[in-house]
């Protein structure tokens, strides 16, 4: 079993995205399935295109993007995407869609085909914070989430994909105001690392239940 996990590179003027520097720390290999880790662009039309081209490489049978979410203060594990870019700064190629959907023929929103309960549940029972959220946004994050369940949708079926967002990491919030919330990069590595072991084994059931049924 292959899981591709992708993080976004830094913007909005922050020098670290512990989004992929997270995804960095991951181990090679998670309750056996392979860890393919890619940093990909915060840009909306180029963030889908590098994944779809790493779908094509790699063939995963899991796709799990993150991106930060500053003022989090836990895992939040999304559970749906919407048909809809707003973005209230312009991405790092300078690109900023308002009220424009992400697809002409794509639906109005896609679920996350990831197993978004149990690997929340199994973050907190590892003693890492973490929620389901039903908001992933409308920059960028919501953009890649929804691409990469339309793609599935429309192209690379068997799949299952969805997202993860992270809160800042303690360097990102020294200069900001007091309360901001944070959590150690080492933490949200963990927490990356119990969410993709829930998804794993949820698709091995999977599995060897449809091999019961056939």
């Amino acid at each position: 079993m292959k899981v591709l996990i992708t993080g976004f590179d830094p913007f909005g003027g922050e020098k670290v995205n512990p989004a992929f520097e997270a995804v960095k720390l991951l181990p090679d290999t998670i309750s056996g399935a392979e860890i393919i880790k890619l940093e990909i662009p915060t840009v909306f039309t180029r963030s889908a295109v590098v994944v779809e081209e790493a779908i094509k490489e790699h063939q995963p049978d899991i796709v799990i993007n993150v991106g930060q979410a500053g003022g989090r203060s836990c895992m939040t594990v999304e559970k749906v995407a919407i048909n809809l870019a707003e973005a209230r700064i312009p991405d790092n190629d300078g690109e900023q869609l308002f009220d424009q959907p992400l697809r002409e023929d794509g639906e109005t929103a896609y679920f996350a085909t990831i197993p978004v309960k149990a690997m929340v549940e199994n973050m907190r029972n590892h003693g890492i914070p973490a929620h389901i959220s039903y908001t992933a946004g409308t920059y960028v994050c919501n953009s890649i989430m929804y691409n990469v369940l339309y793609l599935i949708d429309k192209k690379y079926n068997g799949i299952r994909a969805g997202f993860i967002h992270v809160p800042f990491e303690g360097g990102q919030v020294v200069e900001k105001p007091n309360g901001t919330p944070f959590m150690s990069l080492e933490m949200i590595a963990k927490g990356l690392e119990y969410g993709i072991e829930a998804a794993v084994t949820n698709e091995t059931d999977v599995a060897k239940a449809m091999g019961e049924t056939h």
